[in-house]
């Protein structure tokens, strides 16, 4: 079984569920969507489809090991409302409950993989969740410091990991350390092994053109420089610094198999401008598999029919392959 967490209600996640074709995508597999009913028969209504889930209250409803689609809700979003497009704090409660659900079950063995939908971070925090992101939040519930996973958005040709998730940009270089770039270099060579890649991993340099030998900063130096040797001799097979301003141009010609960037926007705005709605967002270090899109609520695009599902098909092909 497939979990799903349709996050936001209000966001693109209930209704990016109806422009795939689940069963084809999971074939023999199960899915479990959590979140609320509502949102998805009005979905559902706007596109004249049929109701394609079964609603249950618990997983002893579910029928042997037949594959279906399968909806339950948390008890706590039991009577509130949501308006597809417009986002507010219940949002952040509905797809904070559903995501605590979907890890509780995921805890005890029932699924093989967890894919979510996008979320509002700053909603999140509005509605008393402690985190903001999904990273941050699954890192937390199985009881793992951040440092200990990495996020990464895998497309077809670039693949970029991240050294820092979310934080402030001031505290950036404090958060780049030896032990995560190690980290992320061991869990990023690990998932490209997976796909089937052999070339080198390569890192950014945390600085304009990698410090330049130090003359704009020392970090490279002190901190980049002393992880990759320590990587390299546990057998990765990793190079750089890079400037960051012509390393994911040699990655999208197929020099290296990934790009491990020090911080969000260094290595996303790179790979979104070629990949955007093509890419998986994918969890390292955790003890599950998830995955999700790569694109946050959308709220602007919901009901207009500009929606693009591929992320979300991916998300749910990789979480199968990866599982």
């Amino acid at each position: 079984m497939i979990i799903y967490t349709l996050g936001d209600p209000a966001g693109l996640g209930p209704e990016l569920l109806l422009l795939i074709d689940v069963s084809s995508v999971l074939k023999q597999d199960s899915v479990l969507i959590i979140g609320p009913e509502d949102i998805l028969e009005q979905h559902s209504r706007y596109y004249n489809r049929l109701r394609f889930w079964n609603k249950i209250d618990s997983l002893d409803q579910v029928s042997g090991n037949l594959p279906g689609i399968y909806l339950i809700e948390p008890p706590e979003l039991k009577g509130l409302q949501f308006q597809p497009g417009r986002g507010d704090s219940s949002g952040g409660f509905a797809a904070g409950s559903s995501l605590k659900m979907a890890c509780d079950l995921m805890k005890k063995g029932h699924a093989r993989a967890l894919v979510t939908g996008p979320l509002n971070k700053a909603f999140m925090l509005e509605a008393g969740f402690k985190f903001g992101g999904h990273t941050e939040f699954l890192a937390d519930y199985f009881d793992l410091a951040s440092e200990k996973v990495c996020m990464h958005l895998c497309g077809e040709r670039l693949r970029v990991s991240l050294v820092t998730t979310h934080p402030r940009l001031r505290l950036v270089p404090d958060l780049v350390t030896r032990e995560k770039i190690e980290l992320c270099l061991e869990l990023t060579q690990g998932l490209t092994q997976k796909l089937g890649l052999s070339g080198p991993l390569a890192v950014c340099g945390l600085n304009p053109h990698a410090g330049e030998q130090g003359a704009i900063g020392d970090e490279e130096d002190t901190v980049i420089r002393p992880a990759i040797a320590r990587a390299k001799k546990k057998g990765i097979n990793v190079k750089g610094p890079f400037p960051a301003d012509t390393v994911f141009l040699r990655a999208y010609r197929g020099e290296f198999s990934a790009v491990l960037a020090m911080y969000h926007d260094q290595g996303l705005g790179p790979l979104k401008i070629v990949e955007f709605g093509n890419c998986v967002n994918i969890t390292l270090g955790l003890p599950i598999i998830r995955t999700s899109v790569d694109h946050g609520t959308g709220y602007d695009l919901v009901g207009t029919g500009k929606a693009n599902p591929r992320s979300l098909e991916r998300a749910f092909e990789f979480a199968l392959k990866l599982s």
